[in-house]
């Protein structure tokens, strides 16, 4: 039976300034594979239909997928293909990647270290946001929450709307150095959080409206001045994101 091509919904995807078009790219079809929108052994669209819907020239899709292969997420076979591979880059057949396994036990460090510097920075940063927020703030702040709904709607990717709910917040601090902090953090932890998901072996699963939900609260303290409660409710937002990462459990 011939193996299906994937499905890949692509939302508007936000260009954020600095960033090449290939790493935007490569982080949205990875964040796809990974968290399991495009399932094991699924074929990828091909390179030309690819480039279309990421409105990107080949060169630059195909540096794209270079760096999927050398993470072993996808295998190309000549004259058909590219294709997903398992989890942390096990063939199809199910024999493992040694090099991907430890590739994937290196980040776990970046992982913790990710999480426990996002504890410490964002939840002041919602303080700081309730107490300096202005009227741009607040439209950056509920577009970026509108475009979350809209792409959760589509069943399209919704990494770039995350990030760009909490980098609202951050700019609203009026300080250039968290901004950057936050920007430092948001490549790397996500790749690791994906990655050890599959590390411990758990499915994934993805709990978008609890996610929703807890933007909203945050978001809901912040444009009401109620700086003590943004602040908490970004802490339990974190807190929340580090279980959901570590559990299988479709209920949390």
């Amino acid at each position: 039976m011939p193996t299906k091509t994937a499905d890949i919904v692509v939302a508007d995807l936000p260009n954020n300034k600095g960033e090449r078009l290939s790493e935007r790219v490569y982080e949205n079809l990875f964040h796809a594979i990974v968290t399991g929108m495009i399932s094991a052994g699924a074929k990828l669209p091909s390179e030309n239909e690819l480039a279309k819907q990421f409105e990107v020239s080949r060169p630059v899709l195909r540096e794209a997928l270079d760096k999927l292969r050398d993470d072993g997420l996808i295998s190309s076979v000549r004259g058909s293909g590219n294709y997903v591979l398992n989890a942390l880059g096990a063939r199809v057949d199910g024999v493992p990647s040694d090099e991907a396994d430890r590739d994937a036990l290196q980040r776990i460090g970046d992982l913790l270290a990710g999480i426990e510097l996002r504890m410490i920075v964002e939840p002041q940063a919602a303080y700081l946001a309730a107490k300096r927020r202005g009227p741009s703030d607040i439209e950056s702040m509920r577009a970026a929450l509108d475009r979350f709904d809209q792409a959760m709607r589509q069943d399209a990717i919704l990494h770039h709307h995350d990030y760009a709910f909490h980098e609202a917040i951050a700019t609203a601090t009026c300080n250039a150095r968290i901004v950057q902090t936050l920007k430092s953090l948001e490549y790397d932890v996500t790749r690791s959080v994906n990655l050890m998901r599959f590390l411990v072996q758990f499915q994934p699963f993805i709990r978008n409206e609890a996610v929703r939900d807890e933007h909203e609260e945050i978001f809901r303290h912040i444009e009401g001045g109620a700086a003590t409660k943004a602040k908490r409710a970004m802490r339990n937002h974190i807190e929340h994101a580090r279980i959901r990462m570590m559990s299988n459990r479709p209920g949390f």
